[in-house]
């Protein structure tokens, strides 16, 4: 193996790695989440990424959480959400993780189908972002199937 077919290897594991190193967060966040509501806790804070902001935030539309912020300085960013409660329960009332490190499930724009009879949304990440199911087939877009929630 040259030494040019060694690095390219290296990098394509590093690429690799830090893709999985995204999913892994946000992952991590949606366990939190669960959590902190079965605790009955007010705020959660997760460790800073572009993509796990940008699922909290569908989240966020979507009324699953109250409110996302982007807390702290560029080493140490983290995000802080301020979780939702109706009538004592958490505004969460199930999650299903459809794409895993090791399986990733992708779906076209129409084969994206109401969650939970509409009261739930799955939440996909597209070409053109991180997009709840009704954003994506109004845009017409499809992509990587991450969860849903109810």
């Amino acid at each position: 193996m040259s030494l040019q077919a060694a690095a390219k290897s290296r990098e394509s594991e590093s690429h690799r790695g830090n893709n999985e190193t995204h999913i892994m967060l946000y992952l991590d966040a949606l366990t939190k989440i669960r959590n902190a509501q079965a605790a009955q806790q007010e705020t959660v804070k997760f460790p800073f990424s572009n993509f796990t902001l940008a699922i909290l935030e569908a989240l966020e539309k979507n009324r699953f959480v109250e409110s996302v912020s982007k807390k702290g300085r560029a080493p140490k960013r983290y995000l802080e959400v301020r979780l939702k409660y109706k009538n004592g329960k958490g505004a969460i009332g199930g999650m299903k993780i459809l794409s895993t490190p090791s399986r990733r499930l992708y779906v076209g724009y129409g084969e994206l189908k109401p969650v939970r009879q509409g009261f739930g949304v799955s939440v996909i990440s597209t070409p053109k972002g991180v997009l709840d199911n009704k954003t994506a087939r109004r845009e017409k877009v499809g992509g990587q199937l991450l969860f849903e929630v109810w």
